[in-house]
């Protein structure tokens, strides 16, 4: 009894790690058809599972890049690009308005891990650390005048005082020409006390990006205007980390502009808020 009974065990046994094996060998096949599939799809690691939620800072009113519409909503190109690409890559992240020297220095202390802001790429800020992405907006920078001013040249605002905001590429511009021309700069912590400054005639003008100033004009109102002829060759905004750690975030926003520009969703955002 004893001999058959063991027979019959050892039979099972045989035949259990034959059906394990099988079934660990489906798994494996199984495993290897996701990540070939993920591959395939270039599905980024965050696509993939990920729970972490980035932090990304930017300015608090830079229109048409970023502000609050009329219903109490903050949209903006960068806004919206950032949304499409977040979708693209298939991360998670939370936007915080902080204005542009706050977020700059939230994301220096780590407390934020990016920023987007219309911050043009330039050697000044890579040299303190800022890691850029590829630049997604090619801007000028204009000097903008009272609507009633009769100042059509660099040569007109000599011996008179132009506004700036502080740290921007608007301020780099004016800075550089401020000797040549003969006039001194105000610096100013936002834009819209910068224009108000011209507008109440205590300034000249004030120096812009040329879409932010066009688009505040336009949808603002403001009593100001574009004399032609006064515009910097131009930079691109880039998107920025300061933390080498973070150069996944990084990768993912180049792979997604990349794809949002290639499947027309980047230029359906443009047109939305500056009719290019």
């Amino acid at each position: 009894m004893k001999k058959p009974l063991a027979l019959l065990l050892c039979s099972a046994m045989v035949v259990g790690a034959l059906v394990g094996c099988g079934s660990k060998k489906e798994e494996t096949k199984a495993a290897e058809t996701t990540a070939e599939t993920t591959a395939e799809t270039g599905e980024s690691k965050a696509a993939a599972g990920s729970d972490k939620e980035w932090i990304i800072a930017t300015d608090t009113v830079f229109k048409p890049f970023e502000y609050t519409d009329e219903s109490g909503n903050f949209v903006g190109i960068d806004v919206d690009i950032l949304a499409a690409i977040a979708e693209d890559q298939g991360f998670k992240y939370e936007l915080q308005s902080l204005g542009f020297d706050a977020a700059a220095m939230a994301v220096q202390a780590g407390q934020a891990d990016a920023i987007i802001a219309g911050a043009t790429i330039k050697q000044e800020r890579i040299d303190s650390g800022w890691i850029f992405s590829e630049g997604y907006y090619n801007a000028t920078q204009t000097f903008t005048v009272a609507a009633d001013s009769d100042i059509a040249s660099y040569e007109d605002l000599s011996g008179k005082n132009v506004a700036v905001k502080q740290g921007t590429a608007g301020a780099d511009f004016a800075n550089s020409l401020k000797d040549e021309y003969g006039f001194t700069v105000t610096v100013f912590e936002d834009s819209p006390s910068m224009y108000q400054d011209v507008i109440l005639g205590n300034s000249a003008a004030c120096v812009e990006d040329t879409p932010i100033m066009a688009s505040n004009i336009k949808e603002g109102g403001l009593a100001l205007k574009i004399p032609e002829g006064m515009e910097s060759e131009g930079a691109p905004y880039g998107f920025a980390i300061m933390d080498e750690n973070d150069q996944e975030l990084l990768d993912m926003f180049n792979a997604g502009l990349a794809n949002i520009k290639a499947n027309g969703t980047y230029d359906e955002i443009i047109a939305k808020y500056l009719g290019e």
